[in-house]
């Protein structure tokens, strides 16, 4: 079978094709199948119409079209839709619905309608996209934010199966039209990785190879910056010595808040900060940490995302100490794979790092159940086994009329 992955946008500098579209891919190959993933690529222009393999996936960047937003949209979305009908696939799954790939998709499903013989569309959502979702994230005007409600909804209701990433997206999708024999519970997965030495972070990043290191992988926007400057803080009053290694950049500058605060706290010399780094050095950095902390607001956006970061510190081994909101109580068995905590309790948090800071028996315990617990019941061979499955059944159903 030939599949296409409609992308929400390029493969760089976002790891979102990365970490889900092209795992899936990958695993549907092995399967037998063919998958071709179609992306607009504005967010890396260099790319703009070129054709590349990644890890043994095809992907089709669409030429783009103009630079203002209102004119591209057409033009990009239907470059996609045009692209796609030219793979002559069996299926087509989008990826996000909304933006460019939403509209694309939005045409395929119209023609459709209208006794033109397409190829049966899915749609898979990882966020909550409208109101009190990712509308509320990003710096959207008025009609824009309309415009993404509409379509989420609209696509949700007439795509003929949808698959959803987390048990909060489950819920929404139901509630906004879609039906529920027609879902597909598929949460972010892993793989069997290599193993990484952290001291070699260490030394590039002038950390003590003795040192207790306190791991922050982040962008920094799931959470309060004060509940961040606090557990840091009162970690650092009662663990001197410790390291605080964060990787990840803001979107707003929220590190610089955070080397403010520490100056202030009096732990700025015990602050590391990687920022932004290319995907294949992630996990020798992930490596150095030794008890990583996860804070998780319980926001309608959180209770909703599967977050990829989560299941990467999971599977490096590392004890993780995080909040309990949406799918982090899926990926961690509180007291065995990881600690969840009570996310208005800041000091839970707190109290649960230092000691695993303390323990080092209970750490290495609680790293490798993690990491058992994650490849056993969340890798990507199963999870693109059970897509195969859902595509067969579903594939033979004509699209709910709504």
């Amino acid at each position: 079978m030939k599949i296409v992955f409609l992308a929400p946008f390029g493969i760089r500098p976002k790891g979102t094709v990365l970490a889900r579209m092209i795992p899936l891919a990958e695993e549907l190959q092995a399967l037998g199948h063919e998958v071709v993933v179609i992306a607009p690529p504005y967010t890396n222009p260099e790319d703009s119409g070129k054709t590349e393999v990644v890890r043994g996936v095809r992907l089709v960047n669409v030429e783009l079209g103009p630079s203002h937003k209102v004119l591209a949209v057409p033009v990009l979305a239907w470059r996609m839709f045009r692209s796609a009908l030219a793979e002559k696939a069996h299926l087509v799954h989008l990826f996000k619905p909304k933006g460019y790939g939403g509209v694309a998709a939005m045409m395929h499903l119209a023609l459709q309608s209208l006794g033109l013989r397409l190829p049966p569309l899915f749609v898979d959502t990882d966020d909550w996209e409208g109101d009190g979702g990712m509308n509320e994230l990003h710096a959207y005007s008025g009609p824009e934010k309309r415009f993404y409600r509409f379509q989420e909804r609209w696509l949700l209701r007439h795509a003929v199966a949808v698959t959803v990433a987390s048990r909060g997206l489950e819920h929404l999708c139901v509630a906004a039209g879609a039906l529920p024999e027609r879902l597909l519970y598929l949460p972010n997965c892993v793989r069997e990785p290599g193993k990484n030495d952290g001291t070699v972070a260490r030394d590039e990043l002038g950390i003590d190879r003795q040192a207790p290191v306190i791991l922050l992988y982040t962008r920094f926007f799931e959470f309060s910056q004060e509940k961040l400057h606090y557990v840091c803080s009162e970690i650092f009053a009662q663990v001197p010595q410790v390291r605080f290694l964060v990787v990840g950049k803001g979107r707003h500058g929220e590190e610089d808040a955070l080397r403010l605060a520490a100056q202030e706290a009096g732990f700025a010399g015990a602050l590391v900060m990687a920022g932004w780094t290319e995907p294949e050095r992630i996990p020798k950095l992930l490596a150095a940490g030794d008890v990583a902390i996860y804070p998780f607001a319980d926001t309608l956006v959180n209770r909703t995302k599967c977050p990829a970061k989560l299941t990467e510190l999971l599977l490096a081994e590392r004890a993780v100490v995080a909040d309990r909101v949406g799918q982090l109580a899926e990926y961690i068995r509180d007291g065995e794979s990881g600690m969840l905590c009570d996310p208005d309790r800041w000091e839970e948090m707190v109290h649960h790092a230092v000691g695993l800071l303390s323990d080092s028996g209970r750490r290495l315990k609680i790293g490798a159940a993690a990491r058992t617990h994650l490849l056993q019941n969340f890798n990507w061979k199963a999870a693109a086994q059970r897509l195969q499955e859902f595509y067969a059944g579903a594939a033979r159903l004509a699209p709910p009329r709504c």
